[in-house]
């Protein structure tokens, strides 16, 4: 084993370590405040209150919490993150798809259980808080966060993009300087008008991408196109290992699943949860296995790339009259709706932060309308880092900003997976066949599914090597961050405030 190998399993060791369970502290962010132990907190208890969320409007359902994860999601990791992944694997890229959907249910069956339990903005960094330890807290929220602030920014070189097929002779920048003003003023808004427009942004793509597999399928079907799975060197055109690399890229496309969570913060009722959580895994499983087995057979593999989304490329390809122009509107929708849900739930994870002492009380404040407005503004430095990709750096901007996001998402899942094993472990058999949402493999399908992020995070560090040291220094910023935070840090939360 060379020596960057067992540096990197040194820091996986280390950061595994580090979420272990501690014994219990005393937690700023109990969702009951009358019983100080999370083990004895009534999981099925509707809306417990939450002292250090207070604020927060309580206005979006189930639909909108779903289209919220599923905007998030289906954004550059399906649209146009899909054609690097048809690079990497070419036709067995759709074995990396169906991988990634079983990870997306361990995670998202862990989160359902966790936030029928604990409905909470912060979500995942709640549960780290609750069933792991302080550190495991605040790295799932402050790793997410600056990977969400990264991944603003790929929407926005996405979108941008895009733009470029109608207007090739704009600068990048300015689209992006655009969009981003158009997003801000929606996120300043109340949560229930941000649900509404997050709701038709979403809807618009999905319906869009639910009609190209069913065309697609038509055309393969009726043999109007012929099948392309084997047709450019075979199934496997780059070596059998090539599905374990383009993992990277079917996770990425994944992530989102984890913003529902989020979203149970400002959902109407604890019975929104369960619907949410579901109608956003059959949703994005649809969309993400199915999209895929049809790109891959209507379209050659080595076709692809991340200079246009294959969806594009593949009805010009099948001379579909007008339809690469409309998908690319759908395209360009897409990114700006993943955008907006980004903006979002970045957002709510810096104003958890600051809710529970960790980061500057003044992100805990809202405006007139709930909006936490500072933490709105502050999440979208990722838009300044897209700027200045796009300026020095536009061939590989979008590779380079799917890197930088993917540490900082996988954390989540894997503070997520591993506080639901010690949520599985000190709840009765009493106390988990009350809930409303339960999940069928337990405990150890948290267990497997922690093992394969691990193994996903793992190839995306090796490959290239450029991530392992992107990733250990985004790691080892949040250790540091947390040591100088800490001594500072308040069991008292700050009170929230109106701005």
């Amino acid at each position: 084993m060379n020596p960057t190998h067992r540096q990197y399993w040194r820091s996986l060791l280390f950061l595994i370590w580090c979420c272990m369970p501690s014994s219990p502290p005393i937690h700023p962010v109990q969702t009951n405040p009358v019983q100080t132990n999370p083990v004895q907190t009534n999981p099925v208890q509707t809306n417990p209150p939450q002292p250090n969320e207070d604020g927060l409007r309580h206005q979006l359902s189930a639909g909108q919490m779903a289209m919220v994860a599923v905007g998030g999601s289906i954004g550059t990791g399906l649209l146009l993150g899909s054609g690097a992944a048809m690079e990497v694997a070419g036709p067995a890229a759709i074995l990396s798809f169906i991988a990634a959907a079983f990870i997306n249910w361990t995670v998202a069956m862990a989160l359902g259980e966790l936030a029928c339990a604990h409905p909470a903005a912060g979500s995942f960094g709640v549960y780290g808080d609750l069933y792991l330890n302080s550190f495991a807290g605040y790295i799932a929220r402050a790793g997410y966060w600056i990977g969400l602030a990264l991944a603003i920014g790929a929407e926005m070189v996405a979108a941008a993009t895009y733009m470029s097929n109608w207007f090739p002779g704009v600068r990048s920048y300015l689209w992006i300087v655009v969009f981003a003003a158009i997003l801000l003023v929606i996120n300043l808004r109340s949560v229930g008008s941000y649900g509404r427009v997050e709701f038709w942004l979403s809807m618009i793509k999905l319906a869009t991408i639910i009609a190209f597999i069913v065309i697609g399928a038509a055309l393969l079907t009726t043999g109007r196109v012929a099948p392309q799975y084997n047709a450019q060197g075979g199934f496997f055109p780059k070596g059998l290992w090539s599905p374990l690399i383009a993992l990277t890229y079917a996770v990425y496309s994944f992530g989102g699943v984890e913003m529902v969570a989020v979203t149970t913060g400002e959902s109407r009722s604890s019975k929104e949860t369960p619907r949410a959580v579901w109608l956003t895994f059959l949703t994005l499983t649809f969309v993400y296995v199915g999209a895929i087995i049809i790109l891959l057979g209507v379209m050659p593999w080595n076709h692809a790339g991340v200079t246009e989304s294959p969806f594009v490329t593949t009805f010009r390809t099948v001379k579909i009259p007008h339809a690469s122009g409309i998908m690319n509107f759908v395209v360009l929708t897409a990114a700006l709706s993943g955008a907006n849900a980004t903006i979002y739930v970045a957002s709510r994870m810096i104003f958890s932060l600051a809710r529970t002492g960790w980061a500057p009380a003044r992100l805990g404040h809202l405006n007139h309308e709930g909006s936490p407005q500072h933490a709105v503004l502050i999440s979208s430095f990722g838009i300044l880092f897209a700027l200045a990709l796009v300026l020095w750096a536009p061939e590989n901007a979008f590779r380079y900003m799917i890197g930088a996001a993917f540490t900082g998402m996988i954390l989540s899942w894997l503070v997520s997976l591993a506080a639901h094993i010690s949520f599985r472990s000190r709840r009765t058999p009493t106390e988990l066949a009350a809930l409303p949402l339960r999940s069928p493999l337990g405990k150890w399908g948290s267990i497997l599914g922690f093992t394969m992020v691990t193994v996903a995070l793992v190839q995306t560090w090796l490959n290239p090597i450029m991530n392992l040291w992107s990733g250990l220094a985004c790691f080892g910023l949040l250790i540091v961050s947390y040591a100088l935070a800490k001594p500072h840090h308040k069991e008292t939360q700050p009170q929230p405030g109106l701005m």
